[in-house]
């Protein structure tokens, strides 16, 4: 038996599969494109069976990829599971009725099942199973709350009609549905309808907006410093450092192991150990900022704010060649590159994809880096943090107003569902959470120890000197900065946090460290990001990308070079 969940974008459906599944899934593309769906296994009857996942979408029309891979889903399943958001019952109803002509045995999921009450809207359950002819079960998926019965409901799946309607039949017949079974009681808005309003309208949102992630950033940067001042630098200088140290130097007290494992100072940043530096730069450095990034991350998502961001944003997007989703792998983007490399998939055409993920790569640093910059740069004061950004921002504007221009390719308009603002599942969201950091850490922690070890090798054979004395007098003429921080551009290939660790004991000046923070954030992503641009772009247009990632940190250099040096 295989169960697919089908409904339109921003129903709960990803909620319901959470509550079916557990956290044992797997998510891949659908074969020959670069959709993705998850499946997962769920005990049903004492059997283990397949639920599946499938992208959401308007209708099972064949206009577009989505809609044609989402028809083809539903007939390879064998139940279909079909979301319908209550509170929108005659815009859902349309893929349902469709859904219903295949043939395929179906239940309805009548999920925000909550939100109606909120909203003035009655439904009479009985008497839309009568009208639809299938089994309709009401559902909150974020709190589980109907989802038992549900699944105890699922042999009651029935077929539906299989006599096929035009669109205008199809709406004729939701109208005389929604009439029987929906009752609107008029009601007065409440605060949190009203924040939904303020929060979406341009002379509202906007301001709100900045509010928002200004306090988001400063409740990631400030409770992030507390924790590595008070917490983790106190363990790492008072009892992992010694330990450590004590252990490998009873081994090897001198010679080229001792110095790749604990470097050749006691300075955690400076050593270059794999154990020092490597482990204190993932864990003391980075850790505190990614998983509080998280944090905001996954409560403005369960929130609901991120979609009315998207359409928020919808209107500047367009004018760089994306449309507002583009701003979801932006702000993935700030977490960790390679998810929001992955989510570009999200964009309708390969224009948006192509100018999305070379913006991603370039002008959006990850936490790991914005960890670092904020870190190396905030002793110094907040102007220089903030010139940084302001220097990102410009360049992600100016460069999408270009791609724009001279990528060619179609700009679809946005279809996106927008949902009410909710109290977040603090047990989802803790699972969300666990997801992405574990993922981080993964993808994380072997490039930093492999990185860590690679610039001490170098640094044992001469390699960087060699380096630095070919490209120092280049490097100082063109962006003022000394030949010793060659070797960061080297590391910035294999861990970008890692070099720009590297230039803390230069002994540079705040400028010179601004310039530096912002060419090393403009030059070339990490590896495991790289890996994922060739594999969503493809190798001709990811060597596009490359040269205009390596001609934008050049000029980007070379003017703050001459406007602030």
């Amino acid at each position: 038996m295989k169960i697919v969940l089908m409904g339109n974008p921003n129903v709960g459906k990803s909620a319901l599969f959470s509550r079916l599944t557990g956290i044992q899934v797997i998510c891949s593309n659908y074969p020959g494109t670069t959709v993705s769906y998850c499946s997962g296994k769920m005990i049903y009857g004492g059997f283990q069976v397949e639920v599946v996942d499938v992208p959401g979408t308007y209708s099972l029309g064949s206009k577009g990829k989505v809609e044609r891979i989402a028809a083809e889903m539903m007939h390879e399943g064998g139940v279909v599971v079909n979301v319908v958001d209550a509170t929108n019952l005659e815009r859902n109803l349309f893929l349902t009725l469709q859904i219903m002509e295949s043939g395929k045995p179906i239940i309805v999921a009548l999920n925000m099942w909550d939100d109606t009450k909120h909203r003035g809207v009655e439904i009479n359950v009985k008497k839309l199973e009568e009208a639809l002819g299938v089994p309709v079960v009401p559902t909150v998926a974020v709190t589980g709350e109907g989802v038992k019965e549900l699944v105890d409901r699922l042999p009651e799946a029935r077929r539906g009609h299989l006599k096929r309607k035009t669109e205008r039949e199809r709406w004729i017949e939701i109208g005389e549905i929604v009439d029987k079974c929906q009752k609107l009681v008029p009601r007065q808005h409440t605060l949190l309808e009203k924040l939904e309003d303020a929060s979406i309208s341009p002379v509202t949102g906007l301001p709100l907006a900045a509010i928002i992630l200004l306090l988001t950033f400063m409740l990631v940067v400030d409770a992030g410093n507390f924790i590595i001042t008070h917490i983790l630098d106190p363990f790492f200088y008072g009892i992992y450092g010694p330990f450590v140290r004590g252990v490998v130097e009873s081994i090897a007290p001198s010679g080229l192991v001792h110095d790749l494992l604990l470097g050749t100072t006691h300075d955690f940043i400076s050593s270059l150990g794999v154990l020092t530096t490597g482990v204190y730069v993932e864990f003391d450095m980075v850790l505190p900022f990614v998983v509080l990034f998280y944090l905001a991350l996954g409560f403005l998502e369960d929130v609901g704010y991120l979609p009315r961001l998207a359409t928020l944003m919808d209107t500047l997007m367009h004018r760089l060649g994306l449309h507002g989703s583009a701003i979801v792998p932006t702000i993935l983007g700030l977490g960790c590159n390679v998810p929001g490399m992955l989510s570009t998939r999200i964009m309708d055409s390969r224009k948006q994809r192509f100018i999305a993920a070379t913006l991603l790569a370039i002008c959006v640093p990850c936490a790991a880096k914005n960890a670092v910059i904020v870190g190396l740069l905030m002793r110094y004061g907040v102007q220089y943090v903030l010139i940084v950004y302001a220097a990102l921002a410009i360049l992600y504007v100016a460069l999408g107003l270009i791609l724009n221009r001279i990528v060619p390719g179609e700009v679809p308009e946005i279809l996106l569902e927008v949902p009410p603002y909710r109290v977040p599942d603090l047990r989802m969201l803790l699972k969300k959470i666990w997801f992405r950091v574990r993922y981080f850490l993964t993808d994380a922690t072997p490039y930093v120890l492999l990185g860590v070890l690679a610039v001490n090798l170098m640094h044992v054979f001469g390699i960087i000197r060699a380096v630095e004395g070919a490209l120092g007098p280049l490097f100082s003429a063109l962006f003022g900065l000394p030949s010793e921080a060659v070797a960061a551009l080297v590391v910035g290939f294999l861990r970008k946090d890692v070099a720009v660790g590297m230039l803390a004991p230069l002994g540079l000046s705040p400028m010179q460290l601004t310039v530096a923070c912002t060419i090393l954030a403009t030059y070339f992503p990490c590896v495991a990001t790289y890996t994922m641009l060739l594999r969503e772009l493809g190798l001709k247009d990811a060597l596009k990308a490359t040269g205009i990632m390596i001609l934008a940190a050049i000029l980007v250099g070379v003017l703050m070079h001459a406007l602030l040096l």
